[in-house]
């Protein structure tokens, strides 16, 4: 490896690779990225710019390995670089990237996904998890005729307009923009409540059911912390939908096929009536999906009067990136109960590490899902406030130690860790061993 600190001739310190990466990336794009946790503005220093992947490893332009469990934020359930996937890529591009018509692929992966997933009795394939959630909240204010939407503090939708709201002071609260660029006038008409708040969502519906459109939530929320909710809190909030008319849509853009083959609404016991999904679906791939009641797909266009077209739907790389990840599932002989195991024994190894160490730390898990909090909180938290601001510090430095080690987190405190199916146990002791050398390096 380069000596980024040592001189040059000139006088001038000597960049390293990843460095001159991130000052050209700098000259061109906004904070170097294309999207802003990569940044590391949430635990400071500069990104790491990654060359390539194979299976739980990824390493960067200069060299370095790192057990990865960022995996994409979710999609890689097979892990980097898996064959099955990279040589159905490679069949679909040696036949054409894309066509602005239907291919044979997308009717194999809506087969798939439709036999799969209990709700999505019809779907239809977008590019992004964004996309899905603003289609299904247009036609489910189409279905509906009405216009209020809910949903929920420590959940996120993706970047459309109306989803980018926090709530204001009172019980029951319209939105305020969280992002400039939104006017007030695109969130009035979102309403967003506490998670696991029984009587504000009772008020809500008492003052408000008439007008509500929709209810959105992940019913594991993943993108703020790992929140597992009550699962009578989540069938009160379906029941109030559909006592209210209002339509209940859970957003699997991450749990979908990565929790179990009905995603988080199977585990909960939960009928959607519309639910979004993303990742894993796509291999790896940009890809998003909206589906489930026949009747209510049937509003959407050409059928019907809802409008959501893009030219790249069912793109077929991504088709066949996604039919490769899930098939590859299906020829496993118990994919989700393995990764629940894995994740849970790792888990607690890591836990026990911390304590060795004098390290306050919760891990919470939900099947291949976990989040690293470096405090003492509630095992099951159902709200993103619980991480205090000295754990977000603390997180910043262990972040770094841990890249330092070779293991390579989300940049974010409030951010999830996946595993795959291929953290076989060598990586995940390499894992073990690193993180708790950056254990005891953010000791106080």
């Amino acid at each position: 490896m380069k000596d980024a600190g040592k001189p040059q001739a000139s006088g001038k310190p000597k960049l390293s690779e990843n460095d001159k990466l991130v000052q050209r990336a700098e000259r061109l794009m906004p904070g170097g990225v294309s999207s802003p946790v990569r940044a590391f503005k949430a635990v400071g220093g500069k990104p790491r710019f990654i060359a390539r992947g194979e299976g739980a490893r990824i390493w960067d332009v200069e060299g370095r390995e790192y057990v990865d469990f960022q995996l994409s934020f979710g999609p890689l359930i097979h892990g980097h670089a898996f064959p099955a996937v990279g040589n159905a890529l490679a069949e679909a591009a040696h036949h054409g990237t894309s066509f602005g018509a239907p291919t044979e692929r997308e009717v194999e992966l809506a087969e798939i996904v439709t036999a799969r997933h209990p709700a999505m009795k019809w779907v239809r394939f977008v590019n992004s998890g964004t996309e899905a959630v603003m289609s299904a909240i247009r036609l489910a204010r189409a279905a509906t005729n009405r216009t209020l939407i809910l949903k929920f503090e420590g959940c996120y939708h993706g970047h459309a307009d109306s989803l980018l709201v926090k709530a204001g002071s009172g019980l029951v609260t319209f939105g305020e923009p969280t992002s400039a660029g939104v006017p007030q006038s695109v969130v009035q008409d979102t309403a967003t409540l506490p998670l696991n708040d029984d009587v504000a969502l009772e008020t809500f519906f008492h003052a408000y059911g008439e007008r509500v459109a929709c209810a959105i939530i992940e019913a594991l929320p993943a993108n703020n912390g790992l929140l597992p909710q009550r699962p009578e809190w989540l069938r009160k909030l379906e029941k109030l939908c559909k006592e209210n008319g209002a339509l209940f849509i859970v957003d699997e853009v991450i749990t979908g096929f990565r929790l179990g083959w009905g995603g988080a609404s199977s585990l909960y016991g939960l009928k959607p009536d519309l639910v979004t999904l993303g990742k894993v679906i796509g291999g790896g791939l940009p890809v998003g999906a909206y589906g489930g009641r026949s009747d209510l797909m049937k509003q959407v266009a050409p059928l019907g009067g809802m409008y959501q077209a893009g030219t790249l739907s069912g793109n077929p790389l991504a088709m066949a990136a996604g039919i490769a990840t899930l098939r590859a599932l299906e020829q496993h002989p118990d994919p989700f109960g393995m990764l629940a195991t894995r994740t849970k024994t790792f888990t607690q190894r890591v836990r026990e590490i911390a304590a060795d160490r004098q390290i306050p730390c919760t891990v919470v898990e939900q099947g291949s899902l976990f989040w690293i909090v470096l405090d003492q909180i509630d095992a099951q938290p159902r709200s993103p406030s619980v991480v205090k601001p000295e754990a977000v510090k603390r997180f910043a430095r262990f972040h770094h130690a841990c890249l330092q080690h070779g293991v390579f987190l989300p940049p974010s405190a409030y951010e999830v860790e996946f595993m795959s199916l291929a953290h076989d146990n060598a990586a995940l002791d390499d894992a073990l061993r690193a993180m708790d050398m950056a254990f005891a390096e953010v000791q106080p």
